[in-house]
């Protein structure tokens, strides 16, 4: 990756003199901040804008280590030939028509491929926005010349983009607004070879890069996008687009049908600490509180200190604090009391600290440096958010100042500003020089702080290893060797049974005796299944009848089932267990991510709620125990209503062992047990699928 952000020369093949096309705007950008050797390429040129234009790429003298393509897309595979005939080995393809323009485009971007493949060349792209470094000033890339207007402004956050276009609107956006400044952008198009992982790797040792933001609509290799991400020790802010339900169509299982909306992605993302944002805005505000505080953690819902020259606006805050699980600080008396002698008389003091009454009473350069200071010294204050107007009669609050104060006492400080357009730039700006976010809204200033409280400690470890699974049997160990398709239930539940996950006492029943006798064993009620390879959902077939109490009523269901699937002549009886609660566990491949195991409320409700959450496999039990406290409906497992609380560790279990079943054993494909019914907190499996992959 090195040549492509820091070569001591460049060609640029599609080099122009023709100031309204993008090989000009390329040549502009790279005039105006690259210190290396430029080299446009145009046989139709002998000079562009003072440079020599060469007919060739092979013509290129020393140094070059970059070759930018802008050229049509059908001349491309035989320029990456040139590129190689003259050692060029990193070249970044700017052009678009390839494969996401249609078939002819796909096989275009396969040839290319090919012959890059075949002669050791890394291609950036196609169809890309390239590159932009503020902090060198290197703009690889054929975005507008405003992008130089207000001064490329570096910053601690780089950015990963899959879309061209978005990269150049954020570039331009956030440096005329003076929201932030970007470290690196990386546009990676059609990533037909590099990728979002090998961009990842590179800015995860970049010194420049504090946090990392991206954009991505498909993850190359999901497993070592995690693994990348569970090592790093930055910030990473995901936006995922592209989380249709289009997958769960052809799912049979309620695990896979459950996985199609980018659930998946969502829980493997929360499993490697990474920070998932729901829009461009919320991912850029993200990601720069966390480049400003990337070591700030929480165990605990952090304390709040809200600084206000409003009520209302104190009134919103503390809505948002509690709406995103923060705590208003409950100041101490001597915080009190400081404050306390910038009021007037009549003004009580609380949190949020409402400065207006202490402002007309004493002006803003006395009130704002020593409110802050007295809530900085406040050991029950974790963080500050400031409320700052600029460019009227209540402005004064000096950033600089205020921001050495809340430094010096370790506490993060977060501004929302409102003001004149011209003076809330120039505030911005020298906030975020300080090291101090500035919001726009409210609540995306106590919705980034949250944030803080999401950050996962960052401690290098070696991934879970899936340890194989010792079966009880030869039958076992043949059936997952030799089966297809969907296993019979009970044949399966004896595989899981063997695989560390307790399930019902069942028996299997061929005629009236055998179920009379299994039940008199079990013990009523009990549980009648017509026992059927191939089906799963067989409470929508009317294949299960529960509620049964006595041998009559076996009898009677054995005959209304009977008549049913007259050719099965196999039942299951089964114990019938009275629970609480219902919940639904399941092991999927996944296409971008592989071996996967689910969790979430079951039953009914699996698929009416949609409360659940993945994690890669195989997993540790501390990941699958945080894998639980993910869902949504966790209070339901903590003794809800006098209820008696689910044993989570049993269930983490449960889930340790899907994983090892299914990452040690190939050829299953999906694993279902819905429902797990928790009877005195103890989840036990009473249905069970597994599907394998025929040969």
């Amino acid at each position: 990756m090195e040549k492509f952000f820091k070569p001591r020369g460049i060609a640029l093949i599609g080099a122009t003199a023709n100031q309204l096309k993008g090989g000009y705007a390329i040549l502009f950008n790279l005039k105006q901040g690259y210190t290396g050797k430029i080299y446009p390429v145009n046989p139709r040129y002998d000079q562009i804008d003072g440079l020599q234009c060469y007919g060739s790429v092979r013509d290129v003298p020393d140094p070059v280590d970059l070759a930018i393509v802008f050229i049509p897309a059908e001349r491309v595979p035989a320029v990456i030939t040139d590129c190689a005939e003259r050692g060029i080995g990193h070249v970044m393809i700017q052009s678009a028509g390839f494969a996401e323009s249609g078939q002819t485009g796909r096989r275009l971007q396969a040839e290319l491929l090919n012959t890059a493949r075949d002669r050791e060349i890394r291609i950036w792209g196609p169809n890309c926005m390239g590159l932009v470094d503020a902090h060198r000033q290197f703009v690889f890339s054929f975005a507008s010349s405003a992008i130089w207007d207000e001064g490329l402004s570096a910053g601690p956050v780089s950015l990963v983009v899959q879309s061209g276009l978005l990269s150049a609107g954020f570039l331009i956006d956030h440096m005329t607004h003076g929201t932030m400044g970007i470290s690196k952008a990386c546009s990676i198009g059609n990533k037909s070879d590099v990728d979002e992982c090998d961009i990842l790797d590179f800015l995860l040792e970049d010194p420049q890069t504090k946090a990392i933001a991206l954009y991505l609509e498909s993850i190359n290799d999901g497993r070592r996008f995690i693994t990348l991400c569970q090592r790093a020790q930055k910030p990473i802010v995901v936006l995922k687009g592209g989380q249709s339900k289009g997958g769960a169509a052809a799912a049979m299982s309620h695990t896979a049908s459950l996985a199609g909306d980018g659930a998946v992605a969502s829980g493997v993302l929360a499993q490697a600490g990474v920070i998932q944002a729901q829009d461009f805005g919320q991912m850029m505000d993200m990601a720069r509180t966390l480049a400003f505080y990337p070591q700030v953690q929480y165990a605990q819902p952090p304390a709040v200190a809200v600084m206000t020259y409003s009520g209302a606006a104190g009134i919103v805050s503390a809505d948002f604090i509690e709406r995103h699980g923060l705590a208003l600080a409950q100041l101490s008396n001597g915080t009190v009391a400081s404050l306390k002698s910038l009021f007037p008389e009549w003004m009580p003091v609380g949190n949020p600290v409402d400065l207006w009454p202490a402002i007309e009473a004493n002006g803003p350069q006395r009130v704002f440096p020593e409110a802050l200071k007295a809530l900085s010294a406040d050991p029950q204050v974790d963080l500050i958010v400031l409320h700052v107007f600029v460019g009227g009669r209540i402005a004064g609050a000096d950033i600089r100042t205020l921001a050495r104060i809340a430094r010096k006492a370790g506490k993060p400080l977060f501004c929302w500003v409102l003001g004149a357009r011209d003076q809330v730039r120039s505030f911005t700006l020298d906030a975020q020089a300080q090291g101090v976010p500035v919001y726009r809204e409210i609540g995306r200033s106590i919705e980034c702080l949250a944030t803080l409280k999401k950050q996962p400690a960052r401690v290098r470890r070696a991934p879970a290893v899936a340890e194989p699974v010792q079966f009880l049997t030869v039958e076992n160990r043949q059936l997952l060797e030799t089966g297809g398709g969907v296993l019979d239930e009970y044949k399966a539940r004896r595989i899981l049974a063997a695989a560390g996950i307790p399930v019902v006492a069942e028996a299997v029943a061929t005629n009236e005796d055998e179920a009379l006798t299994a039940a008199g064993q079990i013990g009523y009620p009990v549980v009648l299944k017509a026992l059927l390879t191939g089906l799963v959902h067989k409470t929508e077939a009317g294949l299960i009848q529960s509620g049964i109490f006595s041998d009559a009523q076996l009898k009677e269901a054995l005959v209304r089932m009977s008549a049913k699937v007259p050719d099965t002549g196999r039942f299951l009886v089964q114990r019938q267990l009275a629970g609480e609660i219902e919940i639904i566990a399941g092991f999927i491949r996944d296409r971008q991510f592989g071996p996967c195991v689910m969790c979430g409320l079951g039953g009914i409700f699996a698929e009416a709620l949609a409360d659940r959450t993945f994690a890669l496999a195989p997993l540790t039990r501390e990941e699958a125990l945080a894998a639980i406290q993910r869902l949504k409906s966790r209070q339901l497992l903590e003794g809800w209503r006098g209820q008696v609380p689910v044993d989570k560790p049993a269930l983490a279990d449960i889930l340790v062992n899907l994983a090892r079943l299914g990452c040690t054993n190939a050829r299953i494909q999906e694993v279902d047990l819905n429902p797990l019914i928790i009877t005195a907190g103890r989840p036990v499996a009473v249905d069970a699928t597994i599907i394998l992959t025929r040969e």
